[in-house]
């Protein structure tokens, strides 16, 4: 439970290295602690706007006038308040958001989430946010999704708990069940890259093909279906080391993202990725639709192998 929050230790004691590789800033050295490159605040020109003091653990962009610590850096990216941020902070999961020698690179590869150290308690299960996504109380207290009226970083959202690949809690996600901004929030040192949302139960399947989803809703309501073999990419890209995992595991995967542009982008890179190593199937949904909101009869009309597989 956080009562307080001591700003001045969050400055200190969270580094800012980690934190430009949670948000992939990728930036160049041009000294001794010193990185520059392109403003990932304001997304606008300049190569060498973006300036890094790693030493002092500071920052600032001489195009669009952002700057401070840690914090403010988080604040800008994220649209929050300092207290927001310092929140997401404060439940930082990773221990290389704190261990972090500073020397690093700032573009290298992450490490992965460690395993959470407490449990979130008083989910309700049957919040009727759930039951508008087409989820079920059954499948919902099966993946430990729910309203968290519980306070933190969480507070007053819909909470989904989030394994790693041997079903150790590494974060939650938490979806905001009104206008509230953003609509998801995930601890800023979640190595997203890292994780596929249900891999622990894909994998633990005698299947050895898998359906590739966006979204945690697509994934459950795929899985309430009856599709126990699914997993989520938690957005509409494939990083090496989920692409890895996939690999290692599956011999025929099986591609259902959302009937929009970028779903239909993402399908073609990502079937490229994979069509050198596996069999790849795509199935194609109506223009503007997700999986979760086929229809139980529908996700298995159109999970049925097809006479065209490659």
């Amino acid at each position: 439970m956080i009562n307080w929050l001591d700003f001045k230790s969050i400055k200190r004691t969270v580094k800012l290295e980690p934190v430009l590789r949670h948000y992939h800033v990728k930036l160049r050295r041009s000294g001794k602690d010193q990185y520059r490159g392109s403003c990932p605040i304001h997304r606008g020109d300049g190569r060498d706007a973006f300036h890094v003091n790693l030493a002092r653990n500071v920052f600032h962009c001489f195009a669009c006038g952002a700057g401070g610590t840690v914090l403010d850096f988080v604040a800008a990216m994220e649209g929050c308040s300092l207290f927001d941020a310092a929140q997401r902070l404060q439940f930082m999961t990773c221990s290389s958001m704190s261990t972090v020698s500073g020397k690093e690179l700032v573009t290298e590869r992450r490490k992965v989430c460690s395993p959470l150290r407490f449990k979130l308690t008083g989910i309700d299960c049957a919040h009727p946010y759930l039951a508008g996504r087409g989820i079920t109380e059954k499948t919902a207290l099966e993946f430990g999704a729910g309203f968290y009226a519980g306070p933190g970083l969480m507070h007053g959202r819909l909470v989904i708990p989030i394994h790693n690949a041997d079903g150790e809690l590494v974060a939650y996600c938490g979806r905001s069940v009104d206008q509230t901004e953003p609509r998801y929030r995930v601890p800023p040192a979640f190595a997203k890259s890292e994780i596929l949302f249900n891999m622990h139960r894909a994998s633990s399947s005698q299947d050895n093909s898998v359906v590739v989803v966006e979204g945690f809703f697509d994934c459950m309501k795929v899985h309430q279906a009856g599709v126990r073999s699914v997993v989520a990419l938690m957005g509409a890209a494939l990083y090496a080391p989920q692409r890895q995992a996939l690999l290692e595991r599956f011999r025929h995967i099986i591609l259902m993202l959302d009937g929009d542009t970028t779903g239909r982008k993402a399908t073609v890179v990502i079937s490229q990725q994979l069509r050198q190593h596996c069999r790849v199937r795509v199935v194609s949904l109506p223009d503007g639709v997700q999986p979760d909101q086929l229809p139980a009869e529908d996700i298995g009309s159109v999970l049925q192998p097809s006479a065209n597989d490659d």
